[in-house]
């Protein structure tokens, strides 16, 4: 039997093959960023493109989040351990949240899974150390400061992982962050208030509490979500910003389309779930734009109702092949994007969404399902102190550990390759550093492109502008 002593030795022994100052390295990084960034943005809905492109403009972050297929081609010429598993494939600092679990407690993790695939860990911890980088840089925190983050993501995800090691199997599995937890160990008085915000917030961020926000009645006393643009807006309407030869325009009204991806979805879900969904009636189907790198992709909120129009919100969102998948030698087993997000998802969380599943659209497209809003909060860095900043520094790495030891049961071997001294942590500062100066000069081509029209970009109020009536 292979003991823990046997399999930290072979993580160290990795490192013979991938020395840890290795992961200074950059990558593939001699390329133009323009041709990535328009294949990533095919498929999409087309006028959605420029408004993605108008927010990635924002800042050398915003386009650092918007732009993961750049990362990923660069960090395919990288050295690594050579321990493959699933990874999140997009974890910078604003895909970790809070978010309620079935039952109703507050915990906190890695929130985002459309790129999550087969792959180096170091890929995960290195975006997230990078953004970092970025995010200091763009709130204008001091050069030390900016370090310092980046050191205590490491030496988190460093002291995680070595805890992990020491655990069975179900202890790791079992294993999770309430938010509740974050009040203990809060590093100062303002880091306690801002997580006693977060608190209070996830607790307000619910569907009754949305419904009122969103919704109107119509002549006919029925429920309906309000446009919204460019937002929300109705496929089949004069609001849509859908190209009228745009396939799901042919369907001429949603209720036919909705009625095709419950047909798939409700067999992903448990049977107790689908019970609980069978005593709700769908009001209303609406496009949704979200976030920054998902601007574009197909995304739609439909309002169901129970018995005491008590609303229950669920989202469809369009799940593309991973970034990864064209720069990793191994290959997801599942051919469905949604179910592989969904499968990601389950296996790097503790607890998931109660209606967490995938189904297919129109043409083949597909997606996975889950709540919207419900009870989800992310950080607002730009409330955060320095010694705020860090806390959230600490508890990024530390998740990020407990998600890889979770979906990879190789917490051994990592804990052995990275070691106990500041080695691995030394070469992904640099690595964040030379990065981040990296991504600004992507930045400066980008913003170049836009502004000679190669690449065109409209911000939220040019699109009000070109709709209001």
């Amino acid at each position: 039997m292979v003991t823990l002593k046997d399999r930290r030795k072979l993580g160290k022994a990795a490192r013979d093959k991938c020395p840890r100052s290795a992961h200074a390295q950059l990558g593939r990084i001699d390329r133009d960023p323009l041709p990535l960034i328009e294949q990533s943005s095919d498929g999409r809905v087309g006028p959605l493109v420029a408004l993605r492109y108008g927010r990635m403009l924002v800042s050398p972050f915003t386009f650092y989040r918007g732009s993961a297929l750049l990362q990923a081609h660069d960090l395919s010429g990288t050295p690594n351990m050579g321990l493959l598993a699933p990874i999140c494939g997009d974890a910078h600092l604003m895909n970790f949240g809070g978010f309620a679990t079935p039952e109703r407690n507050l915990q906190f993790s890695v929130n985002d899974f459309d790129e999550t695939h087969p792959g180096p860990w170091e890929w995960d911890l290195k975006r997230l150390v990078a953004s970092f980088m970025i995010a200091a840089q763009d709130l204008r925190h001091s050069a030390e400061d900016a370090e310092r983050l980046c050191r205590e993501v490491v030496a988190s995800y460093q002291q995680g992982m070595a805890g992990y090691a020491e655990q069975g199997a179900l202890e790791v599995w079992y294993d999770s962050l309430e938010l509740q937890e974050l009040l203990e160990t809060a590093p100062s008085k303002a880091a306690l208030a801002l997580v006693e915000r977060t608190i209070a917030k996830a607790g307000r961020r619910t569907h009754a509490e949305l419904l009122p926000k969103i919704s109107l009645r119509d002549e006919q006393g029925r429920l309906l979500i309000r446009d919204d643009l460019p937002e929300i807006f109705h496929l089949h309407e004069q609001s849509t910003l859908l190209d009228k030869n745009d396939d799901w325009m042919k369907l001429k009204h949603w209720q036919p389309l909705y009625d095709g991806f419950m047909r798939d979805y409700r067999s992903t879900l448990q049977g107790d779930r689908r019970e609980l969904l069978a005593r709700f009636e769908v009001q209303d189907l609406v496009f949704k734009v979200v976030g920054v790198g998902s601007v574009g992709t197909r995304c739609l909120v439909a309002l169901l109702t129970d018995h005491l129009e008590q609303p229950l919100f669920l989202q469809f969102k369009e799940a593309r092949a991973s970034v990864l998948a064209g720069f990793v030698k191994a290959k997801s087993r599942l051919r469905h994007q949604g179910q592989r997000v969904v499968e990601g998802q389950r296996l790097m969380q503790s607890a998931s969404d109660l209606f967490l599943g995938w189904t297919t659209g129109p043409s083949g497209r597909h997606f996975y399902v889950r709540q919207l809003r419900d009870m989800k909060v992310s950080a607002e860095l730009e409330t955060f102190d320095v010694e705020s900043f860090v806390g959230y520094a600490q508890v990024c790495g530390s998740c990020l550990a407990r998600a890889h030891a979770k979906a990879s049961g190789a917490a051994a071997e990592i804990s052995g390759y990275i070691g106990k001294s500041d080695a691995f942590a030394d070469a992904l500062v640099d690595y964040a550093r030379a990065y981040a100066k990296h991504n600004e000069l992507d930045f400066e081509r980008f913003q170049q492109a836009c502004r000679q029209g190669k690449l065109q970009a409209r911000t939220e109020a040019d699109f009000t502008a070109d709709h209001l009536p």
